[in-house]
């Protein structure tokens, strides 16, 4: 694949197996910018490297804010070492996220144990009484 080569939307929505609109959609952010032939998008090499890194970002948590905020540093500079610490701070920040989401799920899973154990207990407690005046009732309908 070199530089002049160029997809479709279709193309690259069956390639990424996405819908066209979501393509549109990271257009619309700022995140694609697709020639136009007509009325039709000419996406490159670097729109189809560009849409793997948007899909790569979400499945690792990154808003479609933070991934453009990457792609304006990369445009804006030959270097890529300002790009680099960007990306290390945000790793940082999700990290931070994860453990604190981790955190608290830890926390609501101990809440649901307990919460769970209760209405047991209790439901064991009624069974127990259900059971006890079900054999009162048949004492007190021997007597009679």
């Amino acid at each position: 694949m070199n530089d002049l080569t160029t997809y479709s939307i279709g193309e690259l929505a069956r390639e990424f197996d996405i819908t066209t609109r979501s393509i549109r959609f990271y257009e619309d952010q700022g995140l694609l910018t697709p020639g136009r032939q007509g009325q039709t998008r000419l996406y490159t090499n670097k729109d189809r490297v560009r849409l793997k890194l948007i899909l790569r970002g979400k499945r690792l948590g990154f808003s479609l804010a933070e991934t453009k905020r990457l792609f304006d540093l990369y445009d804006m500079e030959n270097s890529s070492v300002r790009q680099l610490h960007t990306v290390l701070e945000l790793i940082d920040d999700k990290k931070l996220s994860l453990k604190q989401q981790l955190e608290d799920i830890k926390v609501l899973l101990v809440e649901l144990g307990n919460l769970e154990e209760r209405c047991r207990d209790e439901l064991a407690e009624m069974n127990q009484t259900q059971a006890l005046a079900a054999s009162n009732a048949e004492s007190i309908q021997e007597k009679l």
